[in-house]
């Protein structure tokens, strides 16, 4: 992706920079898409000059676990749209999960999804599947999917049930070094459910979906992946049980990481007004006991990442009972002002905390050279406001989906300006 040649100054904004320990008003002078200078009182002749005075200028956020639905499902979303969402919601990175129509589970399958991202406003570092046609039987490619540019393996939607299947898989991770990322769901289990099981559900007359679904197969690939040496990612985690079992990995020291979606740590089964669909996800929204262990495991450094789990869907297949519709909500365009309002402002992290969430360490998790703003760096960045209270608008989402719990929930943070490699790709007049 080529960077803007026109030069930027970005002048008076507070940068918040984890990864350097920044913290701090400043400039920002920004040419051919790299930050060339940081400092204060900075002029410039002839560039872009850009008021920041009083928002805060944040690397662009990493999101690990989207759903971009094209090829195959494009009334739903489509690439263009996807990125663009992304964009809106100050996120320059997106990684898309394969269970597209094909699956991308072959060389040939990843390198048209490059083609077809190759316009894209940001940057789409696909993700591939770990078995042929996520059917759980045969692996893919996984090497030919490696060289043509997949930058970790899930089996997203489901799980490998096969445990023999998904220990060559874990091989193969670590072999060509990807991280394994896990949808951890026991699929009989489920046994029909569609939202958690409690007294929400049984006064909706729904049929529920327990913790032990999810943390079954968080315990088996934790154990697993410490046999096969691979790296785990360990997505949307939503149960207590999950919070407990990664801290209990991370105490042996192995490579595992854990994400929650802004959903999960936000909202509770008891909190869901009717059986429609727009509450339907999975995982489910858990029990309030669930949500205080998963702000709890954010605080103390268990869960690492922040990711939306972005999943669009048409509005008809959305607008009906739970027991008929889609799981899945969209998320990039929400997800830093929820997240800045439920856990900033609700005293869970710091403000530099909740980018290292959303930005430096799914960096990490990859190995990227992203969540960095320092001099020489990619000019990958998103300035926002903090202070202005706002309600969230479906209607204004530039996603296909407006599938969100969220309508009219009131937040802080909104996202003004998001550029990627120093291009401006996203931009609201302040």
């Amino acid at each position: 992706m080529g960077g803007n040649t026109e030069g930027i100054l970005i002048q008076g904004g507070r940068l918040a920079d984890p990864a350097n320990g920044v913290d701090k008003i400043c400039d920002i002078f920004i040419e051919d898409g790299i930050i060339k200078e940081i400092g204060t009182g900075m002029e410039k002749s002839g560039v872009r000059k850009i008021s920041a005075e009083g928002k805060v200028i944040m690397p662009g956020f990493v999101d690990l676990h989207v759903h971009l639905r094209e090829p195959g499902f494009e009334y739903k979303e489509t690439i263009e749209t996807g990125a663009k969402a992304a964009a809106h919601g100050g996120v320059t990175t997106i990684c898309p999960m394969p269970n597209t129509k094909p699956v991308m589970d072959s060389a040939e399958a990843v390198r048209d999804f490059l083609e077809r991202a190759k316009e894209a406003p940001v940057h789409i570092l696909p993700i591939g599947a770990v078995t042929v046609n996520q059917d759980g039987k045969e692996l893919a490619d996984i090497k030919g999917m490696k060289e043509a540019g997949i930058v970790a393996l899930s089996e997203d939607g489901k799980s490998v049930m096969d445990t023999l299947v998904f220990r060559h898989g874990l091989l193969e991770a670590k072999k060509y070094d990807l991280p394994m990322f896990s949808h951890c769901e026991d699929k009989p289990l489920v046994d029909g459910g569609v939202m958690n099981a409690g007294k929400k559900a049984e006064s909706l007359g729904l049929p529920g979906i327990t913790n032990a679904v999810e943390d079954v197969i968080v315990a088996r690939d934790i154990l697993m992946s410490k046999e096969a040496g691979n790296r785990l990612h360990l997505c949307h985690c939503s149960t207590a049980d999950s919070v407990r079992l990664i801290r209990f990995a991370k105490e042996q020291s192995l490579p595992v990481t854990g994400e929650v979606c802004p959903h999960h740590f936000t909202m509770c089964d008891e909190e869901i007004t009717e059986d429609h669909g727009r509450f339907k996800m999975n995982p489910p929204l858990r029990s309030r006991e669930d949500v205080k262990t998963l702000r709890e495991g954010l605080r103390d450094g268990t869960l690492d990442v922040i990711s939306t789990d972005h999943a669009p869907h048409g509005a008809e297949e959305k607008n009906q009972s739970m027991k008929k519709a889609p799981f899945g909500i969209v998320g990039l365009e929400t997800s830093f002002a929820i997240s800045y309002t439920e856990l900033v402002k609700g005293g869970v992290l710091t403000l530099s905390e909740l980018v290292e969430k959303m930005s430096v360490n799914p960096s990490k998790v990859l190995g990227i050279d992203k969540g960095n703003l320092a001099v020489g760096k990619a000019a990958d960045l998103v300035i926002a406001e903090l202070d202005t209270e706002y309600e969230i608008d479906p209607e204004t989402f530039f996603s296909k989906g407006k599938n969100t719990p969220f309508a009219g929930k009131k937040v802080y943070g909104r996202i003004l300006m998001t550029m990627t490699d120093g291009k401006v790709v996203y931009e609201m007049p302040f």
